[in-house]
């Protein structure tokens, strides 16, 4: 699904390796041989002969139009003439599976595939409004709360007349009134929101208003995550990727974020 229909991989002028046998693969020590694969025949060719074990200092030839079975990383890093593992970047659908191992144990740099993240793009930018409305509704609880307080203080401490603390008593039940009316309004909308996303969990990436675990998973283990390998097509492959500009509370309010 990844190339357009009739065009095979070795035309692309690229090479696949079949039966990698995942997660042996990821480990130089792992003895598996690793053969060339004749398309029209579906022979086995031992590849070891031609391109060198990976503890050999033989130097294999370019892997042009070339299928392989099996192996391990050391072939792997040997066929693409790879110096640095730094220089390969892993894309995989498993965080713990693929993208954690594959760049814990080998340095590669990784791309978590995540399929539901198309519907999540889509839908976010249809709920700007909604977004909005909430951020709204939050900040005029909190605004009622700091009232609420400040009464609650001068109730306390301040010296006041019968006929003061009676006024203040009366904006205070107003104020809770008002606090309790914005607080279920704001709660159905944020039920509202969620429930465009999933019905019982809401975003992917959130719960509440903090980052999920699985969003803590990505950013921690994966250097990129996109919902699909082929939104890379719309970019050079010697793009350099640079992380977003991190923020402190403080900043949203102040550049308005």
């Amino acid at each position: 699904y990844l190339f357009p229909e009739g065009i095979l991989i070795p035309q692309l002028g690229l090479f696949l390796n079949l039966f990698s046998a995942k997660p042996g693969f990821f480990h130089d020590g792992n003895r598996a041989g690793l053969f060339e694969v004749e398309p029209d025949s579906g022979k086995l060719l031992n590849a070891d002969l031609h391109i060198g074990s990976p503890r050999s200092g033989q130097q294999p030839s370019r892997p042009i139009h070339k299928i392989y079975q099996g192996g391990n990383v050391g072939h792997l890093h040997r066929l693409l003439s790879v110096a640095s593992s730094s220089q390969i970047l892993y894309v995989g659908d498993h965080i713990y599976g693929d993208i954690l191992r594959s760049k814990k144990v080998l340095g590669w740099r990784t791309m978590l595939v995540i399929p539901e993240l198309e519907q999540e793009v889509k839908l976010l930018s249809e709920s700007k409004s909604t977004r909005k409305e909430l951020r709204h509704l939050r900040m005029e609880r909190d605004s009622i709360e700091d009232k609420i307080h400040r009464l609650e203080w001068s109730l306390k401490f301040e010296n006041l007349t019968e006929d003061e603390k009676e006024k203040l008593f009366s904006e205070h039940d107003i104020l809770l009134q008002k606090k309790e009316h914005v607080r279920r309004l704001h709660q159905e909308a944020q039920r509202q929101h969620h429930h465009k996303f999933h019905k019982v969990w809401g975003q992917l990436m959130k719960t509440g208003y903090q980052n999920s675990r699985f969003a803590h998973q990505v950013e921690r283990f994966a250097c990129l995550y996109s919902s699909q390998v082929t939104n890379f097509a719309l970019y050079s492959p010697n793009k350099y990727y640079r992380p977003s500009e991190d923020y402190m509370p403080h900043e949203f309010d102040v550049l308005g974020l």
